[in-house]
């Protein structure tokens, strides 16, 4: 009995392993340009939520200027905050370490006075613990300088990065329209005001989940400075402001900047600040989590509630911390093309309900008639047959 392979042809062989090693030596080349690939998908993103505030500067000035105006915003805001928040945190992290042995004492002279936590102290010696650190502490300051250089040549590593993806951000936001306008008169004139609604509507997209990031953030600082300052808390304003940038951080964000705050109330009046700071922590978190978030996102970026949870749960779980910033704008990107694609097809529908020698569709716009269709009845002159009425 002949064997099938005998009846494949050497050509389809040869395409077959031709494909294979071509998809092979691709994947190996993106793994390689990993890193600059990151930057330009960073850069990409920067430049279109930046878009829109560039745009409307463009009305009123010439857009060199517009562009220059938003990034000395975008480059002067961030360190204006490092300003505030670093310095008081250093000085008073140096006070802490000096004055954490005589914080220590504190603590023993109150376990001392509760006859429960003197029993677990005499077992466990807890306190006697707590002392023997707090006195190392201070030491230890010394070791936490050589630790914040190290931190600093991984800052100047990153600095190095960001001055690359700020300037192809330039370069994306000021020549971007130009580049899409030519790609777009290589398409069928059909099809071309489909493709520049779902750029247009991605770019707004992706516009509106920054514009409702720095809202959430907002939010999260001011509701951080209300409760501190009636608490007393000291530093509140840097606190606070430590809590917005956090709060950029789906689900997590929050959480961090409650643990950082409640540390603070540790050393301001034990326990109650820490109680009330714990409690009003977790309520909080579950309403910017649960309703603020995704009412919000769905207002900025018209995605649903629920499609907003699923997208930052999915996301942060395949890439951390970035996939769940990412995660918000891909969703609505994702929406905008099925709704286009589905339009497309009830459109395409309707066009062949007309005109019955109108064959079905068979791909999204660009793909052209299926292979080895004919031509209509009463059209062997040659025609697409297909129809795409412009929108």
């Amino acid at each position: 009995m002949p064997s099938r392979a005998a009846d494949i042809p050497a050509r389809t062989v040869v395409r077959v392993v031709a494909i294979i090693v071509t998809a092979v030596l691709t994947l190996y080349l993106i793994y390689l340009l990993r890193k600059p690939i990151g930057w330009v998908l960073t850069a990409t993103f920067i430049a279109i939520a930046l878009s829109a505030p560039v745009n409307r500067l463009d009305r009123h000035m010439r857009r060199g200027f517009a562009i220059a105006i938003v990034y000395l915003a975008l480059i002067l805001v961030p360190v204006g905050l490092t300003a505030l928040v670093v310095p008081p945190l250093v000085t008073q992290g140096t006070n802490l370490a000096e004055d954490l042995p005589n914080y220590a004492n504190d603590v023993q002279d109150y376990v001392n006075k509760n006859e429960k936590l003197r029993k677990l102290d005499d077992k466990y010696d807890l306190t006697g613990q707590l002392q023997k650190q707090a006195n190392q502490l201070p030491g230890k300051v010394g070791d936490a300088a050589k630790v914040l250089s190290d931190i600093g040549l991984g800052l100047v590593n990153s600095v190095f990065a960001l001055v690359n993806i700020l300037i192809l951000s330039v370069f994306i936001v000021a020549r971007g329209k130009d580049w899409t306008d030519a790609a777009l008169r290589l398409r069928p004139e059909a099809e071309r005001e489909r493709m520049r609604r779902i750029l247009d509507s991605t770019s707004a997209a992706v516009g509106g989940y920054v514009q409702g990031a720095l809202t959430i953030a907002l939010i999260a600082g001011v509701q951080s400075f209300i409760v501190m300052e009636l608490l007393g808390v000291p530093f509140a304003a840097p606190l606070a402001v430590l809590a917005g940038l956090a709060s950029l951080i789906p689900l997590v964000g929050a959480t961090v900047a409650a643990i950082v705050i409640g540390l603070v109330t540790l050393f301001n009046d034990f326990p109650t600040d820490t109680i009330i700071w714990a409690i009003w922590a977790v309520i909080y978190q579950q309403i910017e989590n649960n309703v603020i978030q995704p009412q919000v996102q769905k207002r900025t970026v018209q995605v649903q509630p629920f499609v907003v949870l699923v997208a930052v749960l999915f996301g942060s779980t395949l890439l951390g911390v970035l996939g769940a910033i990412v995660a918000i704008p891909l969703a609505a990107s994702i929406q905008i093309l099925v709704k286009e694609w589905w339009d497309w097809r009830q459109e395409t529908r309707a066009a062949a309900i007309i005109d019955p020698g109108t064959p079905p569709p068979t791909g999204p716009p660009g793909a052209g008639p299926a292979p080895g269709a004919g031509p209509p009845p009463g059209d062997e002159g040659g025609g697409s047959g297909l129809i795409v009425p412009a929108t």
